[in-house]
């Protein structure tokens, strides 16, 4: 499995859009807005309502209910029932947004994403320029849990796809089956699919008050079971009719099915918004069968905490015995580095987003005679410096007469050491745009590594200017 850095740029949306309504479970007014987001900062939820408007990234680890929707928590502050915004984001394949609130918890609207969608749709989504990460699926992975017989597959596809399978043992909903075979399909397929709750469920939600914003304008309800004349009371009081009765299909008659398994395409709704919190592009294809917020919430923990090892260990994969794509000597002709200052000795890949290069750590290097002779380490700004040149080949690339052009540094932010690096090791180097290349600067993510391990990583800015 591997993070591959896609030709796909990142998409926010153009300006500022509000919708007002009311929280399912608290009943509360509520006015939320969608904000356009920085690259790379992915979908982040922000309490206007509290003091310093604290913001809440849309990420798996910070779950800590999905009793009654996926609920998030950070330094005390909290966000309710998350998903269906989410899935609406995902859906109109966006990457980068702020959703901002008043209160803790979002509109329900019509318990699906559509007004969501819409709203999205008219602010405007547009391309940014940094490129957009995926996480290509090579081999299964899956996740169950024994208590409800729920689980989720994830195995390799061409595209993001989801499949859910509904079966809640009872006659009136039965089996149900929805596909996505492509995102783009969202807003036809699935955004207009409603939650759906059991008539057994509804009666515990108004006894325990946990469902203050609901009305039957926003939810199926099934029954399940047969009404008294005292359950229809207290339906028609709670939701302000005066006749409430079930149709044939064993729903109330509070509204029209959008489709006949609209119950399977709201779970694969929610099966979207859920696996939105791990937070990086899944390339892969998702089977769920019996899928609920917690399973979906646990499967995203699990896929967060292995991206975030692969990030890590991303090794990439090169035939050091195999013919370079540049030796030491075309090197030499791109860059005016020489001993004992030029720090790379082949260059195996290069395309127009990164550059993989090589350097054979021997004994003979300069620098060990003075970096703790007894026991030889070489310096860690010396590795951040190979790192660097290596991206100096992808940006001179850019250019027809590179021999004619200095590199020089803009900028080192989140540099990290993970491993030693010694005499005898091998370093591989790899460097990938985060921005495309502007005006001679390159904004990059380097990575090094050794012996199969991550040794240091940084983001680097630098600049080439034409020598006079």
């Amino acid at each position: 499995m591997a993070i591959i850095k896609t030709e796909i740029k990142q998409k926010t949306i153009e300006k500022e859009v509000t919708l007002t309504g009311v929280g399912l479970h608290t009943g509360a007014d509520v006015k939320l807005v969608f904000k356009p987001g920085a690259e790379n900062s992915g979908f982040v939820f922000q309490r206007k309502d509290l003091e310093g408007c604290p913001k809440i990234e849309a990420d798996a680890n910070y779950v800590t209910s999905t009793q009654r929707g996926t609920c998030m928590e950070k330094n005390g502050v909290t966000i309710q029932t998350c998903e269906h915004v989410l899935a609406a984001l995902v859906g109109l394949d966006i990457d980068n947004a702020i959703i901002e609130l008043d209160a803790s918890e979002p509109p329900i609207m019509d318990g699906s994403s559509k007004f969501f969608v819409e709203a999205i749709e008219k602010a405007g989504i547009i391309e940014q320029e940094a490129f957009r990460e995926e996480y290509e699926v090579t081999q299964v992975v899956s996740y169950a849990d024994e208590e409800t017989g729920s689980e989720i597959i994830l195995m390799p596809s061409s595209s993001y796809q989801v499949t859910t399978m509904v079966d809640f043992g009872t006659k009136v909903l039965g089996t149900q089956n929805a596909t996505l075979n492509s995102i783009s399909d969202f807003k036809t397929d699935i955004s207009g699919a409603r939650t759906f709750s059991f008539l057994h469920e509804i009666e515990m939600l108004l006894e325990h008050g946990l469902i203050k914003g609901g009305d039957l304008n926003n939810a199926i309800v099934y029954v399940d079971k047969e009404l008294s004349p005292k359950t229809m009371e207290k339906l028609r009081v709670a939701f302000n009719k005066e006749n409430i009765a079930v149709k044939p299909n064993g729903i109330l008659d509070n509204l029209t099915l959008h489709y006949p398994n609209e119950a399977a395409r709201h779970k694969l709704l929610d099966v979207i918004g859920d696996l939105a919190l791990i937070g990086t592009r899944i390339r892969g294809k998702v089977i769920a069968n019996k899928p609920g917020h917690f399973v979906n919430t646990q499967f995203a923990k699990k896929m967060s905490k292995l991206i975030k090892n692969e990030r890590r260990n991303n090794v990439p994969q090169i035939d050091l015995n195999s013919e370079p794509l540049m030796d030491v000597n075309q090197i030499m002709d791109m860059l005016p580095h020489r001993q004992p200052f030029l720090l790379i000795d082949k260059v195996y890949e290069l395309t127009d987003n990164h550059v993989i290069g090589m350097k054979n750590v021997t004994m003979n290097e300069e620098f060990f005679k003075g970096h703790f002779p007894g026991a030889p380490v070489m310096p860690g700004v010396l590795i951040v410096e190979a790192m660097a040149q290596t991206g100096g080949i992808l940006v001179l690339s850019t250019v027809p007469d590179p021999e004619n052009y200095l590199t020089f540094f803009m900028k080192m932010d989140k540099v990290k050491f993970k491993q030693k690096v010694v005499p005898g090791d091998t370093l591989i180097f790899k460097c990938s745009l985060i921005t495309p290349i502007r005006r001679g600067i390159c904004h990059m993510q380097g990575y090094a590594y050794t012996n199969g391990k991550l040794c240091a990583e940084a983001e680097l800015m630098a600049q080439i200017s034409k020598v006079k």
